[in-house]
């Protein structure tokens, strides 16, 4: 590991608000805050809004700026990453920030029923091979439902078309009709004060041309939720981050 990601590591060990756990901690328990975030961390009865996938931190950080009345998580297992924005809400003094950094997998032990109101998943991997490790899949979906408030959303952005596809499959054979659905946000003409922040690759990849498609749903609160089966068209480049590079087109 480089000194520079040494350094990183080391700052965040001081952060009161960043927290890190491994399986190893986790798997004979739960974390310490399940069910107690509001009143042992951000000591308030504010919604909890969790970012999954936080990268840099963008997101979490943008909205809790936006929102002081909310109390934002970011999640991500890239600690390096994390650091970025743990360092801007240090010293831009939010108090309704936090981040945790662990596998996404691991989430049902870190959060309790009910104790989300919103999940925002931010440009992910489409996992275009891989339908179980999608972070809208039907199995992602399910965990949220362990978490998530009845009446609370799910946000995706993402610049796959191939992911929002397969999310607009996920809904229809679930029955689920989404609060907001755009395959173009920005030529759209949503007026949302999401629309003012913008990570750094989404800014790359609208330099490229490609279209951000923004999906805002809830879920159902018992029914099992069903894997749509269907052909979608691979995307055409490298997406989630690494590169805009055109590769051979496939379907499943």
């Amino acid at each position: 590991m480089g000194k520079n990601k040494l350094r990183k590591f080391a700052e965040m060990a001081t952060y009161e608000h960043v927290f890190q756990a491994d399986f190893e901690q986790l798997k004979d328990t739960t974390f310490a805050l399940k069910g107690k975030w509001c009143a042992d961390f951000f000591h308030n009865e504010n919604p909890i809004v969790v970012e999954l996938g936080c990268g840099k931190g963008e997101y979490t950080v943008g909205l809790a700026r936006l929102f002081p009345d909310k109390n934002f998580i970011g999640v991500d297992i890239k600690g390096a990453r994390i650091h970025a924005g743990a360092t801007q809400a240090k010293e831009e003094g939010l108090t309704n920030v936090a981040f945790v950094r662990t596998r996404i997998e691991f989430i049902e032990k870190f959060f309790a029923a009910d104790e989300v109101s919103e999940v925002w998943v931010t440009f992910p991997d489409p996992q275009m091979q891989k339908p179980r490790k999608r972070l809208v899949g039907t199995l992602m979906l399910s965990r949220f439902r362990t978490f998530l408030k009845p009446e609370g959303f799910v946000h995706l952005k993402t610049d796959s078309n191939f992911l929002y596809q397969y999310t607009q499959e996920m809904l229809k054979i679930n029955n689920i009709t989404p609060a907001v659905n755009l395959n173009d946000l920005y030529g759209a003409g949503y007026d949302d004060v999401i629309l003012s922040i913008q990570t750094y690759y989404e800014s790359k990849w609208l330099a490229h041309g490609l279209t951000i498609k923004y999906v805002k749903f809830q879920l159902p609160v018992a029914a099992e939720l069903i894997e749509p089966e269907v052909d979608i068209e691979f995307d055409t480049y490298h997406s989630a981050g690494r590169g805009v590079k055109e590769k051979q087109q496939k379907t499943i």
